[in-house]
């Protein structure tokens, strides 16, 4: 059995894997849009997959990504003047959301963010109980 692990490790695993879901959500908000010629060359949006698990040592949850996978099929539209446009005048729009990309990028924000207050108030915690003993 390992050593138990900090409130900083399971904080520092959280942004991680909310750094994760920031960068796919940036990826499909800059894919959003975008048009191919085939459905299976068309852009899917992006979604991480987190997996949560105990530590018994110190008794805490913590999340890593354990997959990235494609979600959103995507939306087929007839434009024949498209230069993307396949034999039969189609074209395969990403299958991208942009409301609810927006959404996750203000979820992830906000749990990041959480994450660091957890951090900062930890490390105060640390260096008020230090002064005590001055």
């Amino acid at each position: 059995m390992g050593q138990p692990l900090s409130i900083f490790q399971v904080a520092g695993r959280a942004m991680s894997a909310q750094l994760t879901r920031m960068n796919t959500t940036a990826s499909n908000l800059a894919n959003a849009g975008q048009v191919s010629g085939s459905e299976a060359t068309a852009y899917r949006a992006m979604k991480p997959v987190f997996r949560t698990s105990f530590d018994k040592a110190s008794g805490m949850s913590t999340v890593d990504v354990e997959n990235v996978v494609n979600t959103g099929a995507p939306t087929k539209k007839y434009d024949p003047s498209n230069p993307s446009a396949d034999k039969d005048g189609n074209v395969f729009e990403a299958g991208v959301d942009e409301t609810q990309e927006l959404v996750d990028m203000m979820e992830t924000s906000r749990g990041y963010q959480n994450n660091v207050e957890v951090m900062n108030t930890a490390k105060s915690l640390i260096l008020d109980t230090l002064k005590m003993g001055r």
